[in-house]
């Protein structure tokens, strides 16, 4: 004869096991990244693979900007046009050139035009849609154009006086010597003062790569944290900063191309059209919205649980939004109303990053069910 008891237990126990997978999912705390020794845990994220982007005219997560400045306001003897139609996206895949004549990356393309307009060079700028992105670490994969007088920007913004910044100078690089600086910057209300010259106020320096950034794409890091900034280079740390000049506020991400002529800056404008390609931006952040915080605090039942904190690869094509079981309520690159998917490419919504994959609810209750019946 069968014994009850044991059956009853036995379903009940299943389904009790069942019971955590439906509210429990990886990341749930959120995500960590070992920060100069110490590990560093950021509630948020961004992640877009613009290689899988096809269409960036209403991406969720980044704004393509149109604005001009003065050659006053540029501080160069010309101004600049920031235009819509000079970013472009190339998906794999893809037959399309995107902005270029030849034959192109796949990724975000961002162009300078050799030719001016109205005493503007015209170029590109993307922002993200996040303004609420405050301490974090983010990580842009980009190969500079090999053509000179542009500046290639990868940069986190508040304001003038609040802003983290890693440009690239084409007109510095040389292959013969093998240069190719980067310039690492902090703008501050001390380079304000100074008519925005940060390199006299100690929150700027210059860094040779070591290698070429226009013949392959690279990881450019920006780790910020409340009393110090640290920067990388295929996550080799090329330098700190503290102080007062680190920012205090909130924020957001900005990928530019730009010249105005400045021949002590940019130089340029480029002889020929410039692009530079923008593979893919992964950033973790906290975020300044209560609404945001509380998110974290609901969804946060137990950080010492396993997989409640996420480790960050150190691989600049890992994406955990491509991955399954991850925590619900991130944000996920992509196009409004695509319903759902991951990992930056069209089929993202926003605040909807993975799915937790659990048995149904039917099934949970037919076991309780099924032990019901034998007792």
């Amino acid at each position: 004869m069968r014994n009850p008891t044991t059956i009853t237990t036995t379903a009940c126990l299943l389904a009790a096991s069942l019971l955590p997978s439906l509210a429990r999912a990886a990341c749930e705390c959120g995500y960590a990244t070992n920060i100069t020794g110490t590990m560093e845990v950021f509630t948020d994220l961004i992640e877009t693979d613009f290689t899988k982007v096809k269409n960036i005219t209403n991406n969720t997560d980044w704004a393509r900007q149109e604005f001009n400045k003065t050659n006053t306001n540029a501080r160069g003897p010309l101004g600049e046009k920031f235009m819509t139609e000079n970013v472009a996206s190339v998906h794999e895949g893809s037959s399309s050139y995107g902005l270029s004549s030849t034959k192109a990356d796949a990724g975000l393309q961002l162009l300078v035009e050799s030719a001016t307009t109205n005493g503007l060079v015209p170029g590109a700028e993307v922002d993200s849609a996040r303004q609420d992105v405050q301490y974090g670490s983010f990580r842009a994969m980009m190969k500079i154009p090999d053509v000179a007088g542009t500046c290639a920007a990868f940069f986190w913004y508040h304001n003038d006086t609040q802003e983290i910044d890693m440009e690239f100078l084409t007109r510095e690089f040389n292959s013969s010597n093998n240069t190719y600086p980067v310039n690492i910057v902090l703008q501050s209300r001390a380079s304000l003062e100074k008519g925005y010259n940060a390199a006299g106020t100690g929150n700027f320096f210059k860094v040779n790569l070591g290698f070429d950034p226009t013949a392959s794409f690279h990881e450019y890091r920006i780790d910020y944290l409340p009393n110090a900034v640290t920067f990388y280079a295929d996550g080799k740390i090329l330098g700190s900063m503290n102080g007062s000049a680190v920012p205090t506020e909130g924020g957001h991400l900005i990928l530019q191309h730009w010249s105005n002529g400045n021949p002590f800056w940019s130089g340029g404008p480029p002889k020929q059209d410039a692009i530079l390609t923008v593979a893919s931006v992964r950033a973790y952040f906290n975020s300044t919205l209560e609404a945001r915080k509380a998110d974290h605090e609901g969804r946060c039942a137990d950080p010492t649980a396993p997989d409640a904190v996420c480790i960050i690869p150190d691989a600049p094509d890992f994406f955990f939004t491509k991955q399954t079981n991850m925590t619900n309520n991130q944000t996920v690159s992509g196009t409004p109303g695509s319903g759902g998917g991951g990992g930056g490419g069209d089929g993202g919504v926003a605040a909807a990053a993975g799915t937790v994959e659990a048995p149904s609810w039917s099934l949970v209750v037919g076991l309780f069910v099924l032990g019901i019946w034998f007792i």
